[in-house]
């Protein structure tokens, strides 16, 4: 095994601990950013172009029933596992069209075109959550509630919603916020995740591993000091991350990470295929018990 392991995140407000795990606790794993999300990672995992990914709970659980669908059929092992949790809180999807558009609510969106940066990312899967909880799905037919536009990156779903490419897409909130306030999209609506939001998951051959276990406890160093240096975090968010001050502040107020962030609550996952099922995301005989590396009863033993 590499002594650096190769970690995919989001640049986004929510890696701030991963920022300070690398400053301040001398993280010598090699942090690779993915601006365009939890879709991309699980392709990145599944080529082995990276070893752990720290992203969406509903991405990396439509992921898996994908992957084991199409690739593995009935195997139990997709290459990857849910190890870890990172942040406890559910997720603030905002609901975006262009300034200009006609769009007013959520409720005139079925039937539209959506703008997503991956097919199985979270804001595709989120999609058609939005339509379950609307009661725009129809069992009875194969048609689905949007039309699905796939557009890769956060800027070019701005685009999208500006040049009639894509209706709406759906964004965490206060990655959001700073177009709206300058007024180049359009916010109508919101959805939370049933579920808490950010999960950390490893491919398979390394859950036993010292590497692992010395990454993981990082970030665990890293959300405490997180959580000690409040005004640190909002320096960094609003200097070298795409937020304001303010913004940075009041997202500080919303959010919990992790205690401890081994292990994976089994009843979260439970809920995440139940809602994902529902919501037409994932098909019949996904096993939990496949998805979960490590339960949060079990973490103990890597003490």
């Amino acid at each position: 095994m590499p002594d650096s392991l190769r970690i995919g995140f989001v640049p986004e407000h929510f890696s701030t601990p991963l920022h300070f795990a690398r400053k301040h606790y001398a993280l010598s794993d090699t942090l690779l950013p993915f601006p365009s999300g939890t879709g991309h990672m699980v392709q990145a995992l599944q080529a082995s172009e990276i070893d752990v990914g720290v992203g969406l709970t509903e991405g990396w659980v439509a992921a898996f029933g994908k992957a084991q669908a199409s690739k593995y059929l009935s195997a139990s092992d997709v290459g990857f596992k849910v190890i870890g949790t990172y942040v406890e809180t559910p997720l603030c999807w905002a609901i975006s069209t262009g300034p200009r558009r006609e769009i007013s609510g959520v409720e005139e969106l079925n039937g539209k075109k959506i703008g997503v940066s991956r097919i199985g990312s979270g804001s595709y899967v989120m999609g058609f959550v939005l339509a379950d909880q609307q009661g725009w799905l129809n069992p009875n037919s194969s048609s689905p509630p949007f039309e699905v536009v796939p557009l890769n990156t956060f800027e070019k779903l701005r685009e999208g919603v500006n040049n009639s490419t894509a209706d709406f897409f759906m964004w965490e909130h206060f990655t959001s916020k700073r177009y709206y306030d300058n007024g180049s999209i359009k916010r109508i609506g919101e959805i939370y995740t049933p579920w808490s939001g950010w999960k950390i998951v490893a491919r398979t051959p390394l859950l036993s591993t010292p590497e692992l276990q010395n990454f993981l406890e990082s970030v665990n160093k890293g959300i405490r000091h997180f959580e000690a240096n409040q005004e640190e975090a909002v320096k960094y968010i609003s200097t070298e991350l795409d937020y304001s001050e303010e913004d940075a502040r009041e997202w500080l107020k919303t959010v919990r990470f992790a205690q401890d962030v081994r292990g994976v609550d089994k009843g979260v996952i439970e809920k995440t295929v139940e809602v994902l099922s529902k919501a037409g995301v994932l098909g019949s005989g996904l096993q939990v018990e496949n998805i979960v590396g490590v339960e949060r009863s079990e973490a103990v033993k890597w003490i």
